[in-house]
């Protein structure tokens, strides 16, 4: 991991937010040297069946971050979620900072561009964010320095963004009881899933691993922070040095089974415009259905 700036003697105070309607942890990172924070994977608020938007959740995160006198210096995508809405631009135009992703971005700008017929109005260079993260990239919050690891396979934008001895691995891990995402989205593949994991397990065992979904298997209590040393040990997909044969095998037959999440339609188009609800011609709001092309 020499490739990657680790430094775990810096120790970032990590607020989390669950958001119950999509099972999603969004994080507050402040720099113990300073008041400038960052922002991961925010929630913008839908009602789906009545085409109502709010900011319930977003408002959460802006009230801490005003009542802490924190300064927020980044807004962090893991990767363009397929099961809630980024509140990205809400947040920014209340507090200011910057929207980063991963480069890939538009790789999933091309492919969903295509899905949802959106037209040569639609940029897909990635310039609705305001940073591009490759892999081994680094940025500061206040005096913390951070940086982006390349952990492709559930999309092929996903990045763990490591701050000090935190890491926030989007939907590459869960929980160990709950093993790991699926890899059948477009542009998702197992084998790489794999390969992205372990290095995320190259980490220090002792490194805080931040998750972005959990969903309590089991009817245990919603949990979101472990270690890369239990997930080396304890992960039921990974763990225990599982192979990667086995890895894929289990990871094609169990992706076989998931249905669509419940809000893949509007996440993905209101996600790859870094959190902008698309508008019609007239200026509107609109969302669309395309059929049977997912």
């Amino acid at each position: 991991m020499s490739n990657y700036p680790v430094n775990m003697d810096i120790k970032p105070e990590v607020q989390a937010f669950f958001d119950p309607a999509t099972n999603t942890i969004s994080y507050i990172v402040k720099d113990p040297d300073s008041n400038a924070c960052a922002i991961v994977d925010s929630v913008m608020d839908i009602d789906y069946a009545a085409g109502r938007i709010t900011y319930d959740h977003a408002d959460e995160l802006i009230n801490y971050v005003t009542a802490n006198d924190l300064e927020l210096e980044w807004i962090i995508e893991t990767h363009v979620h397929a099961d809630h809405l980024s509140a990205a631009p809400y947040i920014q135009q209340k507090l200011g900072g910057k929207i980063g992703i991963g480069d890939k971005i538009m790789v999933v700008q091309d492919t969903f561009g295509k899905v949802f017929n959106e037209g040569t109005e639609f940029q897909r260079d990635g310039s609705q964010f305001d940073a591009l993260f490759k892999d081994g990239d680094t940025y500061t919050i206040g005096n913390l320095q951070a940086f982006a690891i390349y952990t492709p396979g559930h999309t092929p934008a996903c990045m763990t963004h490591v701050m000090g001895d935190a890491a926030f691995v989007g939907d590459t891990l869960f929980m160990p009881d709950g093993g790991s995402a699926r890899a059948d989205f477009p542009g998702g593949d197992a084998a790489t899933l794999y390969d992205s994991i372990q290095k995320v397990l190259a980490l220090p065992d002792e490194m805080r691993l931040f998750m972005c979904h959990d969903y309590g298997p089991n009817g245990r209590e919603i949990e979101w922070e472990t270690s890369v040393g239990e997930e080396k040990a304890q992960n039921i997909h990974v763990g225990g040095g599982k192979s990667k044969e086995e890895f894929v095998e289990m990871r094609t037959k169990r992706d076989a089974t998931l249905s669509m999440p419940r809000l893949i339609i509007p996440s993905l188009q209101v996600n790859m415009r870094a959190g902008e609800v698309p508008k019609d011609k007239d200026g509107r709001p609109m969302l669309k259905v395309p059929v049977n092309a997912l």
